[in-house]
């Protein structure tokens, strides 16, 4: 009987080829885990999932699908009809990962004030050095960086 171990590699460490990168890879694509969700439901079309999603091009939604169907989480489905139809679907691979989605979306609505607001504040830094960065030089020569709050 073969058992996961409970760190992603033996060292417990991320490294390069580690299995648990592939989940985190695939998740970082800025549209990819709202196309996942938006096809939750079925499959549709895609002037259908951009109407869904909204503030998607359509460049940049085919170019996602596509990149999902490559990572075989996605099927499309062309129907040999007048005029031509498309559908995209999750694959039962795709399906896995709605549950990982849902959580981060959870996730977001619990969290996602605390960390607009820390943005927000890092804004305010920046706007405020013109770089991003205060710096307090000290006598040694060497500076660090002073929080403005």
């Amino acid at each position: 009987m073969t058992t996961t171990p409970p760190h992603p590699s033996p060292t417990g460490r991320f490294i390069a080829d580690c299995r648990a990168r592939i989940g985190f890879d695939l998740l970082t694509g800025t549209w990819t885990a709202v196309v996942l969700f938006g096809l939750r439901e079925g499959p549709r079309r895609p002037g259908e999932l951009r109407a869904a999603i909204g503030g998607i091009s359509a460049k940049v939604l085919n170019e996602t699908l596509r990149r999902l169907e490559d990572d075989g989480l996605v099927e499309r489905h062309r129907y040999a009809e007048a005029p031509p139809r498309v559908e995209y679907g999750l694959t039962a691979l795709g399906r896995t990962l709605l549950g990982p989605v849902e959580a981060l979306g959870a996730w977001g609505i619990e969290h996602g004030d605390a960390v607009v607001e820390a943005q927000e504040r890092a804004e305010r830094r920046r706007e405020g050095t013109g770089d991003g960065r205060t710096l307090d030089y000290i006598p040694t020569g060497r500076h660090h960086e002073v929080d403005m709050e």
